[in-house]
């Protein structure tokens, strides 16, 4: 029987899908569907995003007091923020200090409490009552507090104090410039509890709880290990996230500041960088100066976040 023999078609003769198409319009037919999904977000976050932060360093090279249009000054306003604005160095000063306190201790914070009510049955409720103080404004919740620090005899700290015989005489929380600070740490660390606690308390519920088993196997016998072995390497995800909302907070504090302590502190000793920045621009509206504090803001806060991902990514996640 004879046997049909085989046709072989050469590799050339087979229509290649992009042979007739242009590079862009091959570009197009591939990605086009991905980019058309990514332009919404992308078109926003240009335009409230990189948009913004572009005018501002361009502004911060300018003199700009929004009567008149921006006028170039070169590195001025660097020099003079760095070299002549003594009150900008005591502003870094305390910001530096409420940062370096408060977001360590408030991270720590939100992790602990995530982690203590995550096996309770009432963990919803607990969990609310824990948020519930983040969702009040800054202001609102300073105004309360000012009523605990009051400086007067009914003030309810002051009142406390004089009944147990701790002090003679009323003390001005928010006046005296050594427990200013303080007062603005204790009220912010307080309404801390917000969005990280949230991620971490749901970071710990897609723990593996097989994990913990395998780890009592190898020799865990505690929970602290439970938490450093297994609970922390498998939420860097949610430790990353909670880091880098601790950061903008620290370095953002405004709020509350202002509300407890005034615009300007007494001594300037609540005065952040963000009350700088305030100051200048919707109070005496020197844009392009105030361009120049949001810009060196903007810098240390992006340069912490880079450093936080390194310290927290995983590069077997990639």
């Amino acid at each position: 029987m004879a046997t049909r023999p085989e046709v072989f078609v050469p590799a050339r003769a087979i229509p290649a899908p992009h042979a007739r198409r242009s590079p862009l319009s091959a570009f197009w037919y591939r990605w086009g569907v991905y980019y058309l999904f990514m332009a919404p977000f992308m078109t926003m976050f240009t335009v409230f995003i990189i948009a913004p932060v572009l005018v501002a360093i361009y502004l911060s090279f300018t003199y700009f007091n929004v009567l008149e249009a921006p006028r170039w000054i070169g590195w001025s306003n660097y020099k003079l923020l760095f070299l002549e604005d003594d009150v900008f160095i005591t502003a870094i000063a305390n910001t530096l200090t409420f940062a370096v306190i408060t977001g360590p201790v408030g991270f720590f914070i939100s992790f602990f409490f995530a982690w203590l009510i995550n096996p309770l049955k009432a963990k919803t409720v607990l969990a609310l009552c824990f948020y519930a103080p983040s969702i009040v404004g800054g202001i609102a919740m300073s105004v309360v507090w000012k009523i605990v620090f009051s400086g007067d005899r009914y003030g309810y700290l002051n009142n406390y104090l004089l009944n147990i015989g701790a002090i003679d005489e009323p003390y001005q929380f928010l006046s005296e410039q050594a427990s200013i600070m303080p007062v603005i740490m204790f009220v912010s660390l307080w309404m801390g509890m917000g969005t990280g606690f949230l991620v971490f308390l749901a970071g710990l519920q897609t723990v593996n709880t097989d994990l913990y088993e395998a780890g009592k196997v190898d020799g865990i016998s505690n929970p602290l290990q439970e938490v450093w072995y297994i609970t922390l390497p498998s939420m860097k995800p949610q430790l990353l996230f909670g880091s880098v909302m601790a950061v903008v907070a620290g370095f953002s504090v405004f709020e509350v500041a202002t509300a407890l302590a005034g615009l300007p502190s007494p001594l300037y000793a609540g005065h952040t960088i963000v009350s700088h920045l305030y100051d200048y621009a919707f109070i005496r509206f020197e844009m392009g100066y105030a361009a120049t504090v949001a810009v060196i803001l903007f810098l240390w806060t992006f340069g912490l976040g880079r450093l936080l991902f390194r310290i927290f990514s995983s590069k077997n996640e990639y």
